[in-house]
C-alpha cells in the first residue's frame, strides 16, 4: 500500500508541510531499484536526495551464499507503513520510500530499498541511517540463505 501526500510544495519551492510525502512504503515480490525510488522521492524543493540499496551477498559469516528467501508475516505491509510515517515526521525532509522484497532474490538483487529526499544532507543521511536501522529492528521479515555447500539457514533479520 501507498500513501500519497499533496505535492502542491513541489511546484512552488515552498517550505515541506508538516510530514514528508510518502511515495511508497511497501513490501512487494518486484524486483526493486534505488535508482527508481530516487527518483519517486524527487522534489525541486530538496538539495539532497540520499538512497540505500541493500543486496544480496554472495557470502555470510565466511561460508558462501548461493541466494537468498525472504518471507514476511502478514503484518509486514503495516509495519513498514509505520516506520515510513515514522520518519516521514521528521523536519526538514520532503519525501521518502521504503520498498522491501519478498520471495526468492539471486546474489546482486535488491532486497531493501530505500530513498529520502530532504531539505539538506545531513537530515537526509541521518533519516536514511535511522530508517534502514528501524527497518531491521521492527519488520517482521525472515531469510532463509542457501550456502554452496548444501545447508539452509534462516534468521529474522530485514
Amino acid at each position: 500500500m501507498t500513501r500519497e501526500a499533496d505535492h502542491s510544495h513541489e511546484a512552488t519551492g515552498a517550505a515541506a508541510p508538516a510530514g514528508a510525502r510518502i511515495a511508497r512504503a511497501e513490501m512487494t515480490e518486484a524486483p526493486v531499484s534505488a535508482a527508481e525510488l530516487a527518483r519517486a522521492v524527487a522534489d525541486r524543493a530538496a538539495g539532497a536526495v540520499v538512497t540505500f540499496d541493500g543486496m544480496v551477498r554472495d557470502h555470510d559469516g565466511g561460508r558462501s551464499v548461493d541466494s537468498i528467501a525472504y518471507s514476511c508475516h502478514p503484518s509486514a505491509g503495516e509495519a513498514i507503513e509505520r516506520i515510513a510515517a515514522d520518519i516521514a515526521a521528521r523536519p526538514g525532509l520532503r519525501a521518502l520510500a521504503i520498498v522491501h522484497r519478498t520471495g526468492e532474490l539471486a546474489i546482486g538483487d535488491t532486497a531493501l530499498g530505500v530513498a529520502i529526499s530532504a531539505d539538506h544532507r545531513a537530515e537526509a543521511f541521518a533519516a536514511l541511517a535511522d530508517a534502514v536501522e528501524e527497518v531491521k529492528r521492527r519488520l517482521p521479515v525472515w531469510k532463509n540463505q542457501r550456502f554452496s555447500d548444501g545447508t539452509t539457514e534462516w534468521s529474522n533479520c530485514a
